[in-house]
């Protein structure tokens, strides 16, 4: 190798270091949690016949999901926090002295027993205060819960503890019903408790499909759920950040909305830490809460037009996404607001959090240019001074110009 190739050979690789070295401060890692990169151990939706309890997460979030981000939810602050409105929710239980949670949860029986945690975490996203972390607040950080048990203390669910945990959240007159659990097969009592709930006045907002299992879902059937295939039951589905379904979602159909369903960020029963969460039981949750935030908005809005409001000022998409905001701020028709069968007719947009990644792509594209452009430079600095020495003539074998 002449002299001058390896001085070109170092330049190079000098402009190439350089550019290896802004790169990753210009392309963020794309991980499960929607991309912001944070590590928190994950909240299971069942357990294990031998395990233990979930114990408390070691680890803080130290940002903001995306889903909240998606939701807009710093902004829905502005017009309430649900205040007065009492949701029920049917899962594995809630702490009442979960961090966040403290002094505005009421739990029924043996549901203050949150072994499995999955119920605690899910209660911080419709109604949690967030704690220390305020960005990390719920829906409704103003709401009551009342927490029922769907489930036995290991996370399986059952026709019969679903149906009893309905007929009493109708009984204590709850404004909002969220059954976060979801069965197979559809069971008479069932039916009859969720016709009796509706009757009464209740939104009643379910997870569309079980959270996905451990094993594969590519075996698995499409199929209806319940009580989310229920008329008049809001039938939500979680979403990517992208607003695809995930891929190890379980499929159904009849979903009405899709909310944040990936990389959920929310607390646990046990300490103060962080968990991620997924799953169509953390997007009905979201709905849940955003259905309390309507119910205090809009008080004298029928449980059909609560319903109504939140798909009519969803993002239209395939499958319409969750708009938090605009349900509570959207002004509808007269039909629309007392039926809720009417679309508004300028829905608001979601803050769509991919417009991060176009920026990110805009700054990679000018990193690289730029990296292009001062090696262009450095290399014309190098060779042309020497070009001209050598009146243009190629360089000999030895490196040095002719005479």
């Amino acid at each position: 190798m002449t002299a001058y190739t390896r001085g070109a050979a170092r330049l190079l690789s000098g402009a190439g270091l350089a550019a290896a070295l802004l790169l990753p401060a210009a392309v963020p890692a794309h991980t499960a949690d929607g991309g912001k990169g944070q590590e928190l151990p994950a909240m299971p939706s069942a357990l294990d016949a031998d395990a233990d309890c979930t114990p408390a997460s070691r680890e803080t979030a130290q940002k903001q999901d995306w889903s909240r981000q998606r939701l807009d939810l710093d902004r829905l602050r502005g017009h309430g926090t649900g205040e007065g409105v009492t949701v029920a929710l049917i899962d594995t239980g809630v702490d009442p002295d979960a961090s966040g949670l403290d002094g505005r949860v009421t739990a029924s029986g043996t549901a203050a027993d949150d072994c499995v945690g999955h119920g605690t975490f899910l209660a911080g996203l419709i109604a949690g205060t967030g704690g220390d972390s305020a960005r990390l607040a719920g829906v409704a950080p103003g709401a009551r819960i009342l927490a029922l048990r769907g489930t036995d203390t290991r996370g399986e669910a059952s026709a019969s503890l679903v149906a009893q945990a309905v007929r009493e959240a109708t009984e204590a007159g709850a404004d909002v019903i969220a059954v976060t659990v979801a069965l197979p097969r559809r069971d008479a009592t069932l039916t009859r408790a969720v016709t009796e709930a509706r009757g009464a006045g209740a939104v009643v907002v379910a997870a569309a499909t079980p959270d996905p299992p451990s094993r594969g879902t590519d075996e698995i059937p499409s199929r209806l759920y319940w009580p989310a295939g229920e008329p008049g039951v809001l039938s939500v589905a979680d979403m990517l950040p992208g607003g695809a379904r995930p891929d190890n979602a379980l499929p159904t159909t009849g979903i009405d909305l899709a909310a944040p369903g990936a990389g959920v960020v929310s607390g646990g029963p046990r300490g103060d830490g962080h968990y991620l969460g997924a799953g169509a039981s953390a997007a009905a949750a979201y709905a849940a809460g955003a259905a309390a935030m309507v119910r205090a908005a809009h008080p004298d809005d029928s449980a059909d037009a609560v319903t109504g409001r939140l798909t009519a000022t969803a993002y239209p998409a395939d499958i319409p996404q969750l708009d938090a905001y605009a349900a509570v701020t959207t002004v509808l028709g007269d039909s629309g607001a007392s039926s809720g069968t009417e679309r508004a007719a300028e829905p608001l947009s979601v803050r769509d959090t991919s417009s991060a990644d176009r920026a990110t792509g805009r700054a990679t594209l000018f990193v690289i240019l730029g990296s292009a452009a001062v090696l262009t430079v450095l290399w014309a600095a190098f060779t042309l001074p020497r070009a001209r020495a050598r009146g243009w003539r190629p360089a000999r074998a030895g490196g040095t110009p002719e005479d």
